[in-house]
């Protein structure tokens, strides 16, 4: 093979990389902040569609988080893209902090008192396999505590993401026709010899 090992890590090494990579989670993030900052859109588009991924994520309905992101993009006019790496927010890591934080959020909020006084039989509901039988104890407080957790963090993230976009995208303009005034310019003085 071309790019083979020299030396074969170990499976337990795998395990672990693939749980906690060698270089860290600072590294995707970068990369995904730097992909974002890069998108030919402009920046409302591009806050827009990450907003639509972010705000997706909060929901409880995994697997249908890439539609709802995209559906939610076209109606506020954001870039699809962008919202597919919104939804990176929500990710194996963060999923139990968020299904707990809606569940929480959403059961205070319906006034049904202490979530955690409260007993659900999860193998029960989840073995019966029926929306209808999630939908009550489970779906329904995460639904409704999801809605605002996605508008605060959506607000947040729209605010600094735009506000980045823009500073990028006018710096990059401005290195752009520099580097077009500089070429001119060289252009003219290769032409007058």
């Amino acid at each position: 093979m071309l790019f083979r090992r020299r030396q074969p890590i170990s499976r337990l090494t795998k395990l672990r990389e693939l749980f906690w990579p060698r270089r860290g989670f600072v590294r995707s993030f970068q990369y995904l902040s730097k992909r974002v900052l890069r998108l030919s859109a402009t920046p409302h588009a591009i806050a827009a569609g990450v907003v639509a991924g972010v705000v997706s994520s909060w929901t409880p309905f995994i697997g249908l988080h890439f539609l709802l992101a995209f559906a939610i993009a076209y109606l506020i006019a954001g870039n699809m893209v962008a919202a597919a790496i919104g939804t990176a927010f929500g990710n194996p890591l963060t999923f139990p902090l968020i299904w707990a934080t809606t569940w929480e959020v959403g059961h205070r909020m319906i006034g049904k008192g202490d979530p955690v006084t409260q007993s659900v039989d999860l193998e029960q509901k989840f073995s019966l396999a029926r929306l209808d039988s999630m939908w009550e104890p489970i779906l329904k407080p995460m639904l409704i505590g999801a809605v605002p957790l996605a508008a605060l963090s959506g607000v947040v993230l729209y605010c600094v993401i735009y506000v980045s976009v823009s500073k990028f995208q006018q710096r990059r303009r401005i290195r752009l026709a520099e580097r077009a005034r500089v070429r001119l310019a060289e252009a003219i003085e290769g032409s007058s010899v």
